[in-house]
């Protein structure tokens, strides 16, 4: 049956074309920044605008935490993420570091000893409220030095038509894809059977759907690992699909965007896409007959490439402990945060807001797959390069054996 859409199709659509953890803060700065007033404490708090509707949103969420705490006062800036690290990387030269800061990397601050453990700053029932998975995400060394704020998954948008016409239904692991894939791509007419960019905007997400989904790894926060036997299953897995004529036509230099267009127009099969997918097909193909499916990997085990910002509190002032506590635990108890989540149109990383989303068509394929989530191993000073790498390298898939791509990936890696 025809997907329908019951949840944040504007937000979706809106965000449809926002990385998380990469986008730019923007906005102009709300707020005053002085100190304490009247002998309240007062929270500086440093945020990104991922809509338009951002700044409005969390002063509607000041403005409820100030009504019950009228001994705290939070001062609130929004910055573009174009801005985000500068802004922030003066106020912490100058001690003026944020009190709150929503943003992405922390390991350098936290290298630097400026965060609190947020497990100090956050009571026991929230923080037991996020996802297992999205918590490790945000640990060095055991230690929690940030809360997801919002989340982003992929899965498997299909063609319920296209994959009727052809025989077959949606498929749960690589054997099962690879002669899906195939057999639709075999209806000719230019139909492909699975979206696969490899080119430079986002290779390193289609890498690591492959990749991951073989049991392999790009490292951790001590090592970037790309050229090891645990990757090669998943990077011949693509070359296999792409010889078989399962894909588009010249996948490596396909980038995601176009191409997820070229499925909402009812031209491919399967593809991998995220959330904001589903407000994009609304917009642009509302009769498009589509379902969306866990990723298929090499056994059919569950998972998910996540992404999430964060949270993080800068140890400025040891009184304001309690005050932060109180915000955090305001923000995140789920009446107040997961509204302020579907209008920016993320997924909520706590177990209350998706259990109070459950309910919603159009997320419910993404909430199922968050705690089989798993993500770059950002924390490591070396995945800038490796991510750059994938970029410009991981196509040649296409034409180069898969050992040879790693090896140059890897190489590149560490040449810094």
């Amino acid at each position: 049956m025809k997907k329908s859409l019951r949840f944040g199709a504007v937000a979706l659509a809106a965000t449809a074309t926002l990385t998380l953890a990469s986008c730019g803060f923007g906005g102009n700065a709300g707020g005053d920044s002085g100190g304490d007033a009247g002998g309240a404490t007062t929270i500086d708090l440093l945020v990104p605008s991922y809509s338009d509707q951002t700044k409005s949103l969390w002063e509607g969420v000041i403005k409820g935490f100030e009504a019950e705490n009228s001994d705290i006062k939070v001062n609130l800036e929004v910055q573009s993420w174009d801005n985000l690290e500068k802004v922030v990387t003066t106020k912490v030269q100058a001690g003026e570091a944020p009190d709150i800061y929503n943003g992405g990397p922390f390991a350098g601050f936290a290298a630097d000893d400026l965060l609190y453990n947020v497990e100090e700053v956050t009571s026991p029932e929230i923080f037991a409220d996020f996802q297992e998975s999205f918590i490790k995400n945000e640990q060095l060394d055991g230690t929690t030095y940030a809360l997801p704020l919002i989340a982003s998954a992929r899965a498997l948008f299909v063609n319920n038509a296209l994959l009727a016409q052809a025989g077959v239904e949606a498929p749960t692991n690589w054997d099962e894809l690879l002669d899906a894939a195939t057999k639709v791509s075999g209806l000719g007419g230019g139909i492909a059977g699975y979206g696969m960019p490899l080119g430079s905007e986002e290779a390193q997400a289609e890498a690591a759907v492959w990749i991951w989904g073989g049991g392999g790894t790009f490292g951790d926060e001590s090592e970037i690992t790309i050229d090891i036997p645990e990757n090669l299953p998943g990077a011949e897995q693509i070359k296999k699909m792409i010889d078989a004529g399962a894909t588009q036509a010249d996948p490596g230099s396909t980038q995601r965007s176009p191409l997820m267009d070229i499925f909402i127009q009812g031209k491919i099969g399967m593809q991998v896409g995220l959330p904001p997918t589903v407000g994009q097909i609304a917009e642009n193909n509302p009769d498009l007959d589509y379902s969306i499916v866990p990723i298929p990997t090499k056994d059919g085990s569950p998972f998910t490439l996540g992404v999430a910002d964060r949270l993080m509190a800068f140890q400025n002032d040891g009184d304001k402990a309690e005050a932060i506590t109180k915000f955090f635990d305001y923000f995140y108890t789920a009446d107040v945060y997961v509204p302020w989540v579907q209008a920016e149109g993320f997924l909520p990383v706590t177990k209350s807001g998706a259990e109070q989303l459950s309910g919603e068509e159009a997320l419910k394929p993404f909430l199922d797959v968050l705690p089989d989530a798993q993500f770059y191993p950002s924390t490591n000073a070396k995945w800038s390069a490796a991510d750059g790498a994938f970029k410009s390298l991981f196509g040649q898939l296409q034409t180069q054996p898969a050992a040879d791509v790693l090896k140059q990936i890897q190489a590149q890696v560490d040449a810094g």
